[in-house]
C-alpha cells in the first residue's frame, strides 16, 4: 500500500491551480452565454469543470471541488449545472461535430 501514498506524494494527480482559474475567468468574461457544467472526480483527475460558451465553444479545467466551482459560478454570474444530472448540451456536441468536419477537409 505504501506504493498509492508514494505516488500521491510524487504528483500523482494534478489539483487546480492559479493559471487554471486565471483561464476559466477569462474564457468567461470573453464569450457570451456561458455556463458552468461540473464534472465529477474520476480515478484519473480531479473535479473539472467545463465552461460551454453560446455557440457551444468550450473549455476544461480542473477545480478544488465541487464547491470551487459554484464559488467560479457565484462571482462570474454564470449558471452552475452537474454534468451527472443534466449531461452535455446539444450546443456543444454540434460544435465538436462542427470541429471534426473543419478539421478532415
Amino acid at each position: 500500500m505504501a506504493w498509492f501514498r508514494r505516488r500521491r506524494e510524487s504528483g500523482g494527480q494534478r489539483g487546480a491551480d492559479r493559471a487554471d482559474t486565471a483561464h476559466l475567468e477569462d474564457f468567461a468574461r470573453s464569450r457570451y452565454g456561458v455556463e458552468a457544467f461540473i464534472e465529477p472526480r474520476t480515478t484519473v483527475t480531479e473535479t473539472t469543470v467545463i465552461l460551454i460558451a453560446h455557440d457551444g465553444e468550450w473549455t476544461r479545467r480542473r477545480v478544488d471541488g465541487p464547491e470551487a466551482a459554484r464559488r467560479l459560478g457565484s462571482r462570474l454570474a454564470i449558471p452552475v449545472y452537474e454534468i451527472s444530472l443534466v449531461g452535455y448540451p446539444r450546443r456543444w456536441r454540434e460544435y465538436n461535430e462542427r470541429r471534426k468536419r473543419e478539421q478532415s477537409l
